[in-house]
This record gives structure tokens, sequence and C-alpha cells, in this order.
């Protein structure tokens, strides 16, 4: 059981107040905020132990290194890699993707094969492919979305052949909520030999991932979605896979042997991490991962689970308001629009009351074209967030209906 004003008090910035008024945070799917268990790691760090890591043989560097590597099998668990050595440290889930995108499909790619992608991508699990296509001459192809807001699986079988590579697929959408049935999709895809990037940047902070379970061939996600710190995420791969794999990046600390005419690369994930790598963000990652797992990831997809049914009644019950999303089985994103009301306008009436929402396209510009509206706004509850989040909302958004005069609907 989740006990929000408990997990409150371990979040600094909650305590403030916005023109005035407390701080309802509801705009997590862009990035989550952090309890002081992830600040005091990171800061703990540079006043203790700051070094490089790999390099030094003095007791700062030892300490570094193992406090970085320490944190590397605590996320490589938290997702039930199979060894530490799978999970490579990139910036986020959209260098995770292109890494992905040029280590392995600029190589393996040819022309006229095909890569499939859903209607529902963010642009780091689109634009990566488009550019991949244009380069090895692949085609791009699209499976569609339902009326019920969830991927035609009948299509992705008509689109599935022998000509498939890869299959790039969100595990959870970032707009419409819409959880993927993504062992259903890799079994499938397997079976004509392509492989399955798997975008987790929404799912890995709100529900328990077991990547083998998956059974996937690539995995991204995010720190910054998960309590952690920004600018880290990660990278799973299957270890043959990352085995034949070129370096993203070139440079020191990925190498054994270098030449001037040559090098020789160190194993994964080494290879792929060139320089002087995010070290504290790493550990506050690890930090993070603690704070979840002490809370208990079947938890906090039940009150996630709890909150988000309560917040879709009660969206419902506003005059004028359409939903977008799944009604069951479905993440925390919630995206919505009020007639007759911009998405901006709507964002920026509930910021005056002190509620964080997000508004725009959401790195997902097909998708709202396909939807049939310019952007909408979006909330997205985590775990400090309950029901009174979720009143205050609401009662924000019908200030804004009488704000702009919006017109209850007929019977």
């Amino acid at each position: 059981m989740i006990n929000v004003r408990e997990i409150r008090g371990d979040f600094p910035i909650l305590k403030q107040k916005i023109r005035g008024k407390p701080l309802v945070y509801l705009d997590s799917a862009a990035t989550s905020q952090k309890p002081t268990h992830v600040l005091e790691a990171m800061r703990s760090f540079y006043e203790e132990s700051n070094s490089n890591v790999h390099r030094g043989v003095h007791l700062l560097a030892e300490k570094a290194t193992n406090a970085y590597e320490g944190a590397r099998k605590k996320v490589a668990s938290f997702i039930h890699a199979p060894a530490p050595e799978t999970l490579i440290w990139t910036r986020g889930t959209t260098e995770a993707i292109n890494l992905v995108a040029y280590s392995w499909a600029r190589r393996n790619l040819r022309p006229g094969d095909e890569i499939l992608v859903s209607l529902m991508e963010h642009h780091s699990n689109l634009v990566s492919w488009q550019l991949a296509a244009q380069d090895t001459g692949a085609i791009l192809k699209f499976i569609p979305i339902r009326d019920d807001y969830t991927l035609d699986m009948e299509r992705f079988q008509e689109l599935l052949n022998t000509k498939t590579r890869l299959v790039a697929v969100a595990h959870m959408s970032n707009v419409l909520g819409t959880i993927n049935p993504i062992r259903e999709i890799v079994d499938a895809a397997h079976t004509v030999g392509a492989k399955v990037m798997v975008d987790g940047a929404q799912s890995v902070a709100h529900m328990p991932v077991n990547v083998e379970d998956l059974s996937c061939d690539f995995f991204a996600f995010s720190g910054h979605k998960m309590l952690g710190p920004t600018g880290i995420g990660a990278l799973y791969g299957r270890p043959e896979l990352l085995d034949s794999m070129s370096p993203f990046f070139g440079g020191g600390e990925m190498i054994t042997e270098v030449s001037l005419e040559r090098s020789k690369y160190k194993p994964p994930p080494y290879k792929f991490e060139a320089g002087t790598p995010p070290i504290a963000e790493a550990i506050g990652l690890g930090a993070a991962v603690d704070y979840l797992e002490n809370l208990g990831m079947e938890a906090v997809r039940e009150h996630e689970d709890s909150v988000t049914r309560y917040a879709l009644s009660a969206l419902r019950a506003v005059e004028g308001l359409r939903i977008f999303g799944p009604g069951e089985n479905r993440g925390g994103a919630i995206s919505f629009a009020l007639e007759g009301v911009h998405a901006h306008d709507l964002a920026t009436i509930l910021d005056t009351d002190g509620v964080a929402v997000r508004a725009g396209h959401h790195c997902a510009q097909p998708l709202m074209n396909w939807l049939g509206v310019p952007a909408t706004t979006r909330s997205s509850a985590y775990v400090y967030n309950d029901n009174d989040d979720i009143d205050a909302m609401v009662r924000s958004l019908e200030k804004a209906r009488g704000i702009f005069g919006v017109a209850p609907q007929p019977a």
C-alpha cells in the first residue's frame, strides 16, 4: 500500500507553492520529481568520493568505480536483465534508440528490408528509424491503431513478413497510456527473424518489467522519468547482439589497444561507453531504483491504477472534455481536449491554480494527426499523487470552462 502523505515528505520540491497555491504536480510522464534519497546519494558522491571511474588506482577512484558499477547492477536487476554487462549506460531513451539505429541497424539493414513502427510512437522511436532507412534503403511500414486506442494486432500480423528486420514499438504510450502486448509482438516478430526494439521510457517507472519475460532484443529507458536525475538512461540488449555491434562513439575507456592505424575494443558494455560517463547520475539512478524497490513495483502499479481510474471517472464528468486513450489496462498518462480551447491555453489556466500538466503534441505528431487534433493537454500521476490532486485539476478545468464559455453538451 502506497502512503502518499509519507512519500510526499521525501520530495522537497512538492512542499512549495505555485502562485500562492499548493503545487499539484501531474507531469511525471515528462519528468518525475526526485526524492531526497536520490539527491543525497549524488551529493554524497561529490562530497566523499568524486573521481573518474575505471582508470585510477587511488582510493577515491576505487570508491567511485564501485559505486558506478554497483548502480549498473541495481538497474540491471531492476529490469531483470540476465547480467549487468547487458546494460549500457546512455543519456536516456533517445540516445539508447539511436545507439541501436547506428550500431545495429546500419550494419544489418539492406535495401528492401522493412522496419515496422507503430503509429503511437514518440519521435525518438520514429525519427531514428527514418534516418536509418534513408541511409540503408530500408522501408518503413506502420502499425495502425484501432478505434479503442490499441494497436491493430491483426494488421500487424499482416504487415509482418520475411522482409521485416526490425519492429520498433513503445511498451506504454506517452500520449494514450496504452500498454502494448510486447511479448505477443516479440514472439510474432521472432518467427520471421525480426528483432524488436522496445521503448520502455513510460513503463519502467510505473509497472514491473522483466526483459527476459518480454524476450525483446533491445529495451531502452530514461532515469529522469523514474525518480532519477536527467542525463542518464540505459539500453538493455541481448548479449549476442551487443557482441556483434560496432561502437557508437569512439574515445577513451572503450578500447583495449590503440595504434595509429586501428583499435581493439573492450567487450560490452564498455565498448559503447566512450569517455567520462555520467557517474553521479548513474549513482542517482541506482538510488532511485532503491527507492522504487522499497515501495515495491506491484504496489506502485496498483496505486497508479487506482488514481488513474479515479481520474478517468472525474474527467468524464467535465462537460465538453474529450479523453484520448483506452478505458482500462492502461498507464497513468491521460490526454484530453476541452472543446473550443487550445491545449496550451488550458494548461495555462491550470497553472494559475498550481496544477502542472503538459500541453502540446508530446513528441508524437503523427499520432496527433490520427487523433485529429493539433495538441492535447496531458495529466500524468505518479507515486506522490492521490485523488485530491485529481480533484484540484478537475476544479481548475471547470474554471477554464467558465473562462472560455464552453457550453454544456446537450443531453
